[in-house]
């Protein structure tokens, strides 16, 4: 008697590994691949994960990300996924293939060549990068804040400047240790922030050549009137008072038009000496989203997907996060770029790609905004959302401990509540064995 052969598994791939990418595979996973319902490839062109929303603080050297770092390879041998490293660099919706393009080393070397894959269903997680708006000298001049490669990149280059300035024979330049900041929302705030205490507290560290009142200067340059443009005036009014208090120069209404090695030039001709320039003014998804086979984008480059996440030009394609264009009910702009959405589409979409296995109909998706926190270093504020009471502000004590539950619900979306308590334990016994900034 001869035995019927079973069907292959239906195999689920998930481009990118961010906040929206690792939860979702995290939770497919669990959820089908441990029951053998589903294969569940997860494809990153990095090897570890780092949540984005701690990039200034990594770049800051507050942070050390050896130790918040997750690693894809044993995170999805703990649940149930494979992971396969690569950068995604073409997809034939025909063959329903993507490749990927060679994995190189960091001298160039070639260690793992192009490939091509199969899937039934794809999901694009791929997040997004700086939007330059193609001012003159940005890309050559600048510091961008994308991935943790750029933020390790910065955190070396602030110590390594320093370091020099300490010992150089002749006096500082002109904007030698100057740090100007295009961009002041969320994420130029708190790096600015994050800066300011680094910057002291790297000083501090025998550098007592550098006055640090003096010869450290941060500079934050925004085109709005104001700082934190899409948040609430209330916010908005907190965060410069904060900024204010910190010593930190806020130029609002400044247009940048060229940036120089030296300076950061504006429409108003405010020239802004500074040798260390980083970008934070919008973003835009990945650029080789807008060559997909023929997937419908926007002028940013989103994903243009219905409000199921599912693209417009193809049934077996869903995008998810940065990279993806979601309307919601009622409201003129797509869900906004921001960890919490990625967060609450990646549950959203697993239930629906569950019901995709079961021949249903996928269900919309619809955003709730659960305020916004703003990390500046000494302090928090922002405003929280709820149902009862609409939205209220919150400092101090209350802020901070809500903005570092955030964290650690991302942590318990991974890991699990008793992994994190156990992290949370960790820390609190090491804490004061290691220096409060890194320093190599």
């Amino acid at each position: 008697m001869t035995e019927t052969a079973l069907p292959p598994l239906h195999h689920i791939v998930v481009v990118g590994g961010g906040a929206g990418g690792l939860v979702l595979a995290t939770v497919l996973g669990r959820r089908l691949g441990r029951q053998k319902r589903a294969r569940i490839t997860l494809v990153d062109q990095s090897l570890t994960h780092v949540w984005k929303p701690l990039l200034h603080e990594i770049a800051a050297g507050t942070l050390n990300a050896d130790f918040d770092s997750v690693g894809y390879l044993s995170h999805a041998k703990a649940h149930h996924f494979r992971f396969m490293q690569g950068e995604m660099a073409g997809l034939d919706r025909a063959k329903k293939q993507i490749w990927l393009a060679p994995v190189r080393d960091i001298h160039g070397r070639e260690l793992v060549p192009s490939r091509a894959f199969d899937y039934d269903t794809l999901v694009l997680a791929v997040g997004s990068t700086a939007n330059d708006f193609g001012v003159p000298g940005v890309a050559e001049n600048c510091i961008f804040l994308d991935n943790q490669r750029q933020a390790e990149d910065l955190q070396q280059r602030l110590l390594h400047d320093f370091l020099r300035a300490q010992v150089q024979p002749g006096p500082l330049r002109p904007g030698q240790l100057h740090i100007a900041i295009i961009g002041a929302g969320a994420t130029g705030v708190e790096l600015a922030a994050e800066l300011h205490r680094s910057t002291r507290e790297l000083v501090a560290y025998g550098l007592d050549r550098i006055d640090r009142e003096h010869d450290v200067k941060l500079t934050l340059i925004e085109a709005a009137p104001t700082v934190l443009p899409a948040l609430s005036r209330r916010l908005q009014d907190a965060t410069e008072q904060q900024l204010d208090k910190l010593g930190i120069e806020l130029l609002t209404n400044e247009q940048v038009t060229e940036v120089t090695p030296e300076a950061v030039l504006t429409k108003s001709g405010h020239r802004i000496a500074s040798e260390i320039k980083i970008w934070c003014a919008g973003v835009k998804a990945p650029a080789f989203t807008t060559q997909l086979d023929g997937l419908e984008t926007n002028r940013i480059g989103q994903l243009v997907v219905e409000q199921s996440l599912r693209t417009t030009r193809d049934e077996a394609i869903f995008a998810l996060g940065d990279c993806a264009a979601c309307p919601q009910p009622g409201a003129s702009r797509p869900v906004p770029p921001r960890a919490q959405a990625a967060y609450q589409e990646a549950y959203a979409l697993a239930d629906t790609l569950a019901r995709r296995l079961r021949h249903q109909p996928p269900q919309p998706f619809v955003y709730k905004d659960y305020g916004s926190l703003v990390s500046l270093s000494y302090s928090v504020v922002g405003n929280l959302m709820g149902n009862l009471f609409g939205s209220w502000m919150v400092e101090g004590i209350v802020a901070r401990l809500t903005y570092l539950s955030l964290y650690r619900k991302h942590q318990m979306a991974l890991h699990g509540l008793l992994w994190t308590i156990k992290t949370v334990l960790a820390r609190l016994f090491i804490r004061g064995t290691q220096p409060e900034l890194k320093l190599h």
